[in-house]
């Protein structure tokens, strides 16, 4: 029983170290979370997509897949311009006047876009792949007939992660309701993905 703690403790810490660094994922979530538009759906999007990740990481799957490196590439190349996209559109967003932030209701045109941009922003992100599958798969690997258990616990860390994320955005309305605020976070969006895009882009 201990020894399957220590397994779930460990899988935990993992795996909320590999996700807690802001990147093009959690900004987006960040925003939604702020705007109330779509946030369980997103949450439960990211968080399935890494529970299934670990799972393909956990079964061996990535050794599999690393054998063909153009897989990889071909993500890659995708996966940036599609972050170059979206980081245009919040650096215009930055640059045209708003007002403010609306904690509004989601309508079913935002909730579905939201539900095809988070797909989008995870799986066509090679550094999930690479963190989520290769490296917790090979890490869980070393765990033995406990791996299933290290699994566990990294996906509890990505839920745990993503639903305070989310939700816990919406005590930063307050403080974003005011039109410069907005843009700033925005600003930090759009530099963010614009950012990420350029490097996955030049390293595929």
């Amino acid at each position: 029983m201990n020894h399957a703690l220590t397994a779930a403790a460990a899988g935990f810490g993992t795996g909320l170290s590999l996700i807690v660094a802001i990147g093009a994922q959690n900004a987006f979530v960040l925003r939604q979370g702020v705007r109330r538009d779509a946030v369980l759906a997103v949450v439960g999007i990211c968080a399935l997509s890494d529970a299934v990740l670990i799972a393909l990481g956990v079964g061996g799957v990535g050794a599999v897949v690393v054998a063909w490196p153009g897989a990889l590439r071909a993500v890659g190349i995708v996966g940036g311009a599609f972050l170059l996209c979206y980081g245009a559109l919040a650096a215009r967003r930055v640059l045209r006047p708003g007002t403010g932030l609306r904690a509004e209701g989601e309508a079913a045109g935002s909730r579905r876009r939201a539900v095809l941009t988070c797909l989008a922003m995870t799986w066509l992100n090679p550094h999930v792949y690479l963190d989520t599958v290769f490296l917790l798969g090979s890490l869980a690997a070393d765990r033995g007939p406990l791996r299933w258990t290290f699994g566990l616990g990294a996906a509890l860390a990505s839920l745990c992660w993503f639903t305070a994320l989310g939700f816990g955005a919406r005590l930063l309305g307050r403080h974003l309701a005011r039109p410069g605020a907005w843009r700033v976070l925005d600003g930090l969006v759009a530099l963010t993905m614009l950012a990420l895009g350029a490097t996955l882009i030049a390293g595929s």
